[in-house]
């Protein structure tokens, strides 16, 4: 308790001074409208009394933050102690309740101590008592029968051989089963694992063909669309004549990333028509491209047919 004193003591007299500070902050609060009123100077020729109620509104408010900021001050300081009291009280609980822990599995173990204290006395006198009587026994016995006991012993002696034989002789087939079921055992679990491995292996190459399957008849769609696309944009700027009715031409066209033609070449057809279908492609500048790096990479060189459409 003592070296809790010493604190709390500190405690109490920080309290009270935080009761005085704050005493006198309500009574310097209650004199301050007096103040200002001290403060204020009669208008002069150059000062409105505009100019003077904005004096005193600024000085109002200067002396009331000024005694929020103290009040908040001293409110945080009483926190403050607050918590360091709080803490003291809290490991002082701890150190209370770590001592009583302690004392209690002190007794604990003295009781177990003197528990195992009273159980070996009582064995060694029991002990004693067997060893006493033994001795009495194997007297009478001796003195008695010495020659019955000598044929007893040997008899006794070969039966223990015996026993130990055939429970070596036990343990020895026990330990050679255990070792063909453990064996066997292993190579089960081994050719389990080798199956289920196996399967694994072929339902991922299974899995892994099925999705690219799919992807490529996603990209191969993708490609047919955009196919259609490009062919589009160059209907629309094919300027057509009726000359070229019925008749078409193939053309091989490179594609940048963006879409930008970087060539464009005749494959054969009709003259006219790959020339007007040329000039449309260049007039495009740009076709139709995806974003799609595989559906782009099945685009970039690309061979198609223009039938010109009226």
């Amino acid at each position: 308790m003592q070296q809790y004193k010493t604190p709390l003591l500190i405690s109490l007299a920080l309290h009270l001074a935080l009761i005085g500070v704050l005493v006198a902050v309500g009574l310097f609060r209650d004199s301050a409208p007096e103040i200002m009123k001290v403060t204020l100077n009669t208008p002069s020729n150059e000062d409105t009394p505009e100019q003077a109620v904005s004096a005193v509104s600024v000085d109002q408010k200067q002396v009331e933050q000024r005694l929020a900021d103290l009040k908040q001050k001293e409110e945080a300081k009483k926190r403050a102690e607050q918590q360091r009291i709080k803490e003291l009280e809290e490991r002082a609980a701890a150190a209370r309740k770590q001592r009583e822990a302690e004392a209690e599995q002190i007794k604990k173990l003295e009781r177990q101590r003197q528990a195992k204290e009273r159980e070996r006395k009582q064995a060694e006198a029991e002990a004693k008592r067997a060893r006493e009587q033994e001795r009495k026994e194997r007297e009478k016995a001796r003195k008695a029968q010495q020659e019955k006991e000598k044929a007893e012993q040997a008899a006794k002696a070969a039966a223990e051989k015996r026993r130990k034989e055939e429970e070596a002789a036990r343990k020895a087939e026990a330990e050679r089963k255990r070792k063909e079921q453990e064996a066997a055992r292993k190579a089960e679990e081994a050719r389990q694992k080798a199956l289920a491995e196996q399967l694994l292996q072929e339902q991922l190459a299974a899995e892994q063909a099925a999705r690219s399957k799919a992807r490529r008849q996603q990209v191969m769609s993708e490609v047919d669309k955009y196919r259609a696309l490009i062919a589009q944009r160059i209907q629309q700027n094919l300027l057509l004549d009726q000359s070229y009715r019925g008749k078409e031409c193939r053309l091989n066209i490179k594609l940048a990333f963006n879409g930008l033609v970087t060539s464009v070449s005749s494959l054969g057809g009709d003259q006219q028509v790959c020339e007007a279908a040329v000039r449309a492609v260049r007039r495009a500048d740009t076709l139709p491209v995806s974003k799609d790096r595989d559906v782009f990479e099945k685009l970039k060189d690309i061979n198609l047919t223009v039938k010109p459409e009226f």
